[in-house]
């Protein structure tokens, strides 16, 4: 176990096995190889040569894109990294799906689904002001309660109001029949709270994002999950495209909005102006053909469909982040919620003016994106706000009406006028329970 020594003699010692000597080295170095001495190689050789050269290019090619990906994606998610959960590693994936009927049959005599319209309701004209004239609700009349923690968004099945979407906090979703008045369906499929939902046009299937970074597509009749979508980022809004069930749009944590095509699940394209995370997508004018999004960077950006590039870009000095906007009922106005205590009008169409006399005032809401609704008939404007309490105003004067203690334990985030009923709304908050107002 001595040391090695270099030199000529190391063979006759040591065998064949001996180390080389520094000259035997030196020779080797300055040895011309035989590709570039002339001689030519088997054509095997060269072919297999080649295709290891190649691969190894395009290995790293791919590796130093995923390295550029990963440190981009750290970067922008570097501020938010103490309210993001974990980045999702490359070979994790969503957990498994699993439903539970609540209700005593899933079809009834007449065969109809436990989805289908009460016999007799039918589906209430948007911003029908003389035979749908609405009033300001006057007390609580149910609480529906099965979520184990904060409820963060309510919707109504489109057109007949006759079911509720709810997204828990405790990672599931839950549709309420609000003629029985109780829970007929619960969807697990979430490792995380549901941030956002969104029934398609015909209310039969639904889109849940949650916190653990991916989107689901459910049958609401069945409880199947006819899609899973992730681009491994935070969703924080959800929206049908007007005009076809088949796409949606998803504004997320990294600053795009993102267009999927709901049968392949591939991203048909990408809107990419924002400077912070998105939280609002509102389709306007002749029915969805234009996209109005806002964002944590102060900004609302009008697009048209299909073209990433904005066409429109509304931004003011006394502009504060909107992390709710509605569409008025007569389609002519954005109703949005400023985290500066008040809720303000913007011109939907043409020039996207604001509507400075237009302010509602006296909720706070700062921090917290509570939900807002308008009456069918345009009359009223509701939202929740941080302190529990739900707040009505009349949309021409910008005054309050009436304001209710709602929810403990939190804010009132989220409201939803019911499209039939004339003077019924429906709220949610972080304690965990939805109630109706009539």
């Amino acid at each position: 176990d001595g040391p090695l020594v270099h030199d000529p003699d190391d063979e006759l010692a040591h065998g064949v096995w001996a180390p080389p000597s520094a000259s035997e080295r030196a020779l080797a170095e300055d040895a011309v190889p035989m590709i570039e001495s002339g001689v030519e190689l088997d054509p095997r050789i060269v072919k297999e040569r080649e295709r290891i050269a190649e691969r190894d290019r395009i290995r790293g090619i791919a590796e130093s894109e995923e390295n550029e990906k990963e440190k981009f994606d750290r970067m922008v998610e570097r501020k938010l990294s103490h309210l993001l959960p974990p980045r999702l590693k490359e070979d994790s994936e969503a957990i498994e799906p699993s439903t539970v009927f609540h209700g005593t049959e899933e079809v009834d005599y007449r065969g109809r689904s436990w989805t289908a319209p009460p016999s007799g309701s039918r589906p209430a004209e948007p911003f029908d002001t003389e035979d749908h004239a609405c009033y300001v609700p006057k007390k609580c009349v149910h609480r529906f309660t099965g979520h184990e923690k904060g409820v963060h968004r309510i919707r109504l099945s489109p057109r007949t109001g006759h079911l509720i979407l709810s997204a828990g906090l405790d990672h599931t979703c839950k549709v309420w029949s609000v003629e029985k008045k109780c829970c007929m369906r619960t969807y697990t499929g979430h490792a995380a709270a549901v941030r956002d939902v969104q029934f398609n046009n015909d209310g039969t299937k639904f889109l849940s994002a949650s916190f653990d970074r991916y989107l689901r597509l459910w049958d609401v009749e069945s409880g199947k999950v006819l899609g899973t979508y992730t681009n491994r980022r935070v969703p924080y809004v959800v929206k049908f495209y007007p005009h076809d069930d088949n796409t949606f749009v998803v504004g997320c944590s990294d600053n795009k909005i993102v267009a999927y095509d709901a049968t392949t699940g591939e991203i048909t394209q990408e809107y990419d102006h924002h400077l912070a995370a998105v939280n609002t997508i509102t389709f306007v004018e002749d029915n969805g053909t234009k996209m109005v999004t806002s964002s944590d960077d102060k900004k609302v950006l009008v697009w048209e469909w299909d073209i990433g590039v904005p066409i429109k870009y509304i931004s003011d000095p006394t502009m504060h982040s909107m992390p709710v906007v509605t569409m008025h009922p007569s389609l002519r106005y954005l109703v949005c919620q400023s985290l500066d205590n008040r809720i303000c009008v913007f011109q939907a169409g043409d020039r996207y003016a604001a509507q400075r006399k237009k302010n509602f005032r006296g909720h706070n809401t700062a921090g917290y994106a509570c939900d807002i609704s308008c009456s069918p008939d345009g009359r009223f404007v509701t939202s929740g706000d941080s302190g529990g309490r739900v707040f009505f105003w009349d949309f021409k004067r910008s005054r309050v009406l009436q304001k209710y203690a709602a929810h403990a334990k939190g804010p009132a985030i989220g409201t939803a006028w019911h499209p039939v009923e004339p003077s019924t709304v429906f709220t949610c908050g972080w304690d965990g329970v939805i109630k109706m107002w009539q």
